[in-house]
This record gives C-alpha cells, structure tokens and sequence, in this order.
C-alpha cells in the first residue's frame, strides 16, 4: 500500500518521501512502482516520460526524521498494529512540522486513539486507500473525534486532486468499506469450514451470481488472511457482537503461517510469473 500511495502522489506531481526503516524495503518498492508504471504505459494510460518524471519525484529514507522534515502530509501505512501506529504518530509528531497533517491508511484502527497519541489530533486524519492504490478510486477519508472540519476539507481536496473519488466517514470500528466487506469474507471462510462447498464453487457464486469482479477468498488472499483477522478482531472488539469473531479456519491458517499472496498460500496456491489460480491442495476435495 505505501509504495502504491508514493505513487500516486508522485504522478500527480508531490514531491514524495518514501519512508521505511528497511533499505531492501525501500528498493522493493521503489521497484514495484517502476514496475507498476511500465505497466500502465503498456495500457497506454500514461506516456513513457511520465515514468521518469514519477520516479524522479520520489526520495527514499530510511531515517524518518530526515523523511519528514518538510513534508505538507504525511500517509503512514504500515502493518495493522495498532501499538505499532502509536509509536509511529508519536515520532512522527516529533519530527514533522506542526502544521503537518498526519494521516493514516489504517483499514480498521480507531483514528481517534491514534490521534491521542500526538500534540495534534485536530491534524489527524484517516486517508484510506483501496488496493491496488494506482488503479481503485475509493478513497474513505475518515473523520477522528477531534479531527477539524479544516483538516478533512483539505484531505478531500488532496484526494480530488490525485483524480480519486473521497468519501467522508466517521470513525467507528471498521469505518464502512470493512464493516461491510470483512463480515462477507469471514462468512464464505465459514461456508468452506462448514462444508457447505469448495473454495472455487464459493467464489464462483459471488462472481457470476453477484458480479463481484472477485470471489471473497480470492480477495481475502490478496488482502491478506492475517490483515483480514486483524480487522475482524478490531471489529469483534471495538462492536461486541459475535457475529465478527474470525472464523477458526482463518485462525488456523494464519497461526500456520498461510497468509494468501504474500507468503504463497492461502486459499490458492501462488507462483511467480503465473496467473493460473489454483487452489490450495489441503481444499481441493469438496469439504
């Protein structure tokens, strides 16, 4: 998500740091970002100077202090942990200049607890993006307790800016996107423990019965299976209710390490360089 954010700030002509304490990090995504620009020139959706122009407007730190030192706005988009976003908007209070805006892309996270833990909470904003950020319009631009009237005006006209649709949205556990989005997923995870039918059959259903452009496991995949329990988790906690609690397949499988795209397997079984979707051999009998 940050080197997808870094993009499109720097397409739009946003001087852009690009901040992670890992320098392979760094590379990784500066990579992604030349990468994902080649592509759009195959599409013809951008002219091959823009690719250079992008990439010039994007400075790597691997120091924060010196990342953020003059910056207008930052979006922070780490894992979702919530300790590990406190400590990050602490020292991002720090070291960025009062004036600053601090947003996060949190999917889930309480923006007003996050808030707390900086000198500016009318400053503090949740600004989040859909994945792939280059490609989705959504932007839900999520309002903090405290968050000023001031401050959400000037994130919905950023987000206009870079050509994205904002939607404002208060701040309550999983704002709207996953409120909606996660309970669907944890109920097809449900379907396929309760044997009700395969992995493939699941997401065919949705696909062609309710023209979702992807079935839910395919999508929990691609979110990833530990990021979709992180949220159902905030949702189960923050709300009370039962019905959010992950599914004990999802528990399993992130507790066994099978995360979806990113560790090679969740539902399907991912291998570089191919498009085939097949699915995991621990489902491929009908449950």
């Amino acid at each position: 998500m940050g080197n997808g954010i870094a993009h499109v700030f720097a397409q739009h002509d946003h001087q852009v740091s690009l901040i992670d304490k890992d320098e392979k990090a760094l590379e990784k995504g500066l990579a992604t970002i030349a990468k994902n620009l080649d592509r759009q020139i195959e599409k013809g959706i951008i002219q091959a100077e823009t690719k250079d122009s992008t990439l010039a407007n994007i400075t790597p730190y691997s120091d924060m202090e010196k990342g953020v030192k003059n910056v207008a706005i930052v979006v922070e988009a780490a894992t979702e942990n919530t300790e590990l976003k406190l400590e990050i908007f602490r020292q991002l209070d720090q070291f960025s200049p009062k004036e600053a805006i601090l947003a996060t892309n949190t999917s889930s996270i309480s923006i007003t607890k996050i808030a707390a833990a900086t000198s500016r909470p009318d400053k503090v904003i949740g600004m989040h993006f859909m994945n792939p950020v280059p490609v989705m319009q959504l932007v839900e631009v999520i309002k903090g307790y405290k968050t000023s009237e001031e401050t959400t005006h000037q994130v919905m006209s950023v987000a206009k800016a870079l050509e994205k649709a904002p939607v404002a949205v208060n701040d309550y556990p999983g704002f709207v996107a996953n409120r909606i989005l996660m309970p669907m997923i944890n109920e097809a995870i449900y379907a396929l423990y309760e044997g009700v039918s395969g992995v493939q059959e699941i997401d065919t259903v949705m696909k062609l019965g309710m023209a979702h452009p992807m079935g839910p496991l395919q999508l929990a995949d691609f979110i990833g299976l530990d990021v979709c329990h992180a949220i159902l988790d905030v949702l189960y906690q923050g709300l009370g209710n039962p019905k959010y609690a992950p599914c004990p397949l999802l528990v399993n499988m992130v507790e066994a390490g099978n995360k979806g795209v990113k560790s090679g397997e969740g539902f399907y079984i991912y291998s570089q360089g191919s498009k085939e979707l097949v699915v995991s051999e621990r489902f491929q009998k009908q449950p």
